[in-house]
């Protein structure tokens, strides 16, 4: 389940406390466990999957989740499999773990691992959400956020593409408040 830190580092587990921080953005954070992990348990666990497995994955996990499709009006959607060997792992680093913002929502399905997103409020605070396995995350067009992986480096997550060009980011210029990278 997911955790919400909140800028006077006070930490937020409740699903309905986390759900009103991210009210004023219409950002949807919900909590699904269908149980098909348990149809695929050995591709969550494993590092690399080939191109049909990730395939399959979507495709399994897409009949259980058809209305998120539906609700996102996604036309396409994909399987982001990141891990400590991934060829593109600093790319998607250093291109999504700044502040930017998107011209579609960005729908994102956590299969397995966990990552990062940090949000700016209108009050212009800022909140750090870890986002787990079985954790669905909505995130409006337009919203300043940024994300990562966390330190395990590794995580499985079906992304929903409204638009043809996926999630291109527009940079925002915004850094990372302080009071978020203070040691607690």
């Amino acid at each position: 389940m997911a955790n919400l830190l909140l800028d006077d580092g006070t930490i937020e587990s409740d699903l309905g406390e986390i759900a009103r921080e991210l009210a004023p953005l219409s950002i949807q954070l919900r909590h699904y466990d269908p149980g098909t992990s348990l149809l695929f348990p050995n591709l969550l666990d494993q590092d690399v999957l080939t191109e049909s497995e990730k395939r399959y994955c979507v495709e399994l996990h897409n009949s259980v989740f058809e209305f998120i499709q539906q609700e996102n009006g996604a036309i396409w959607c994909d399987l982001l499999n990141v891990h400590p060997g991934s060829f593109n792992l600093h790319h998607l680093i250093t291109t999504y773990g700044r502040y930017h913002t998107h011209p579609a929502a960005e729908p994102l399905y956590m299969l397995a691992g966990e990552m990062i997103y940090g949000f700016v409020r209108p009050n212009g605070s800022q909140v750090q959400l870890l986002v787990q396995a079985q954790d669905y995350l909505y995130i409006p067009a337009g919203v300043e956020h940024w994300c990562s992986p966390t330190a395990s480096l590794n995580f499985k997550a079906v992304r929903y593409f409204a638009i043809a060009e996926g999630w291109v980011p527009n940079y925002t210029g915004t850094h990372v408040s302080d009071s978020l990278n203070k040691p607690r």
